[in-house]
């Protein structure tokens, strides 16, 4: 199942893609709020899975759709050089432990929704990265634990301001500037999507292709990454976390080729078996 957070006449609804269209669940009795119908968990899937049979339901075209962030998480989490080949490019080594850093809320953006790139940094930067969306509370969990608590993935652009970045080695600064966390469209639901195959990564820089990777090159895969990162942070219903990025970025670059992101430049993501998150720097 394809779902996403959609806004209809000012009013914030959850949605599902359907061969028709995109049909508006909450006008079908189920919460508005994305991170409320996750805590539903398998019982609220089996029930939009039912409503979705009775079929001729009014359905919204994708295009016309006005899309939120996929949640209202609580907690941002994201993985630093979780791809061998990211970390060789910028200069460091597949770290032993995984990485952790974090985004704060307003970092987040919908699909299509513009991002501001600050005139007084300069080094902009895209990651392209899927983004496991926690389904229930997770403390100190197995990795065999782990599967269960993902309610599902989505597409996730972790942009960087290198310039910030790298001030000191803690990351924040660079991270989680307003917008610098673009997720969507869709959430897919986990029963409809394995990590732990070939699932390609891509992202597109003004129609270029500039990142092209695979989720099975992941130093620590999703079920590995959610039980260690539950050791730390509390994960609730809706928490998202990025997982990282594979070669390609702009900082992996030689200095003399870098060409950082600017005003005008569109950055799409794409992962294969969820979508295009798309995300217009002004």
């Amino acid at each position: 199942m394809k779902l996403c957070s959609i806004l209809i006449n000012g009013n914030p609804c959850v949605g599902v893609k359907t061969e028709s269209g995109i049909v508006n669940l909450t006008d079908l009795g189920f919460p508005a709020s994305m991170s409320e119908f996750i805590v539903g968990g398998d019982a609220i899937l089996a029930r939009a899975e039912e409503a979705l049979r009775v079929g001729n339901l009014p359905a919204l075209n994708e295009r016309d759709v006005k899309f939120l962030p996929v949640t209202e998480p609580k907690k941002i989490i994201c993985e630093g050089l979780n791809f061998k080949k990211h970390a060789e490019e910028t200069g460091g080594t597949a770290p032993d432990y995984p990485i952790f850093f974090s985004k704060f809320s307003d970092a987040l953006a919908a699909e299509g929704e513009a991002v501001t790139l600050p005139s007084w940094l300069k080094n902009y930067d895209y990651e392209a990265e899927l983004v496991i969306v926690i389904g229930k509370l997770a403390v100190n969990v197995s990795v065999e634990q782990a599967k269960d608590c993902i309610f599902g993935y989505t597409c996730g652009n972790d942009l960087s301001a290198r310039d910030a970045q790298f001030l000191s080695t803690q990351w924040l600064a660079g991270k989680s500037l307003p917008g610098f966390g673009p997720t969507g469209p869709y959430i897919v639901t986990s029963d409809s999507f394995d990590p732990y195959v070939s699932n390609g990564i891509y992202c597109e820089l003004n129609g270029v292709r500039v990142q092209s990777g695979d989720t099975s090159d992941m130093i620590f895969p999703c079920y590995e990454t959610v039980s260690a990162a539950s050791r730390f942070f509390p994960l609730s219903p809706g928490d998202l976390i990025f997982t990282g990025t594979p070669a390609g970025v702009i900082q992996g670059k030689p200095k003399e080729a870098r060409v950082w992101l600017k005003p005008g430049d569109t950055v799409k993501v794409t992962i294969d078996g969820i979508g295009t998150l798309t995300t217009p720097l002004v």
